[in-house]
């Protein structure tokens, strides 16, 4: 089944809506210059009341590591989505969290630099906007990326709205999808009937397509719940 993560949650009355609703993670965005940037503060009560079945998710955009470290315990984030420029090294130096990097993509050249990132959880695939970091409405290109959910853990975002998130599953196969423009009133504020049925559609798609566990046979916690501390 492809997990679905609501992005872009600013407020309480969102994440209960998008977890009313089935969704298996919520994303909180911590970059100052988006319309949906909530602040950590903010953002620590709204996680204080997701249920633990639901995996929170920070998105950073080149952020000092302590900055993002200390939001991420904080808030008890379970994955940070690193959506900016962050090296290899940079990305695997966190420990006792679940990464997934972003990259944007135009076209398959786009994807050769991937492989420097193996091993991490997850590789989340975006549209390409030249100053937008996530949240443009852009849509990635799909062809491109079929074959890629053979090499990691792919989650789609990009574009993706009620009307057309089945036929992407059903094309490019991701792990789980991804959505924050194609569900909301405006930037920063979803449109809870839109959420529900954005969910709706990614779990009948994914009952068609004949996936019961998430299309490499990944358990939802290799990909999404963090690693207890030894």
């Amino acid at each position: 089944m492809a997990r679905v993560k609501i992005c872009g949650i600013t407020c309480l009355e969102d994440a209960e809506a998008a977890v009313e609703a089935g969704a298996d993670a919520l994303g909180f965005v911590f970059y100052p210059r988006s319309p949906r940037y909530v602040p950590p503060a903010e953002a620590m009560e709204i996680c204080k009341r997701v249920p633990p079945f639901v995996w929170k998710v920070g998105v950073f955009v080149n952020m000092d590591w302590k900055v993002v470290d200390m939001i991420r315990q904080g808030c008890a984030l379970d994955v940070l989505q690193l959506h900016g420029d962050e090296s290899p090294e940079y990305c695997r130096s966190f420990s006792n969290v679940r990464i997934f990097k972003a990259c944007r993509v135009r076209d398959a050249s786009d994807l050769e630099p991937l492989d420097a990132y193996s091993g991490l959880q997850a590789i989340l695939v975006d549209g390409y906007h030249p100053d937008l970091r996530g949240g443009s409405g852009v849509q990635a290109p799909w062809k491109p990326l079929a074959g890629l959910s053979k090499r990691f853990n792919l989650v789609l975002a990009g574009g993706l709205t009620p009307e057309n998130v089945g036929k992407a599953i059903e094309r490019v196969r991701p792990y789980a999808v991804d959505v924050s423009s194609g569900v909301e009133e405006k930037p920063g504020k979803k449109d809870h009937a839109r959420v529900a049925q954005f969910i709706q559609a990614a779990r009948e798609a994914s009952i068609n397509n004949g996936d019961g566990n998430g299309w490499n046979g990944h358990p939802p916690e290799a990909i999404f719940h963090p690693k207890k501390p030894e």
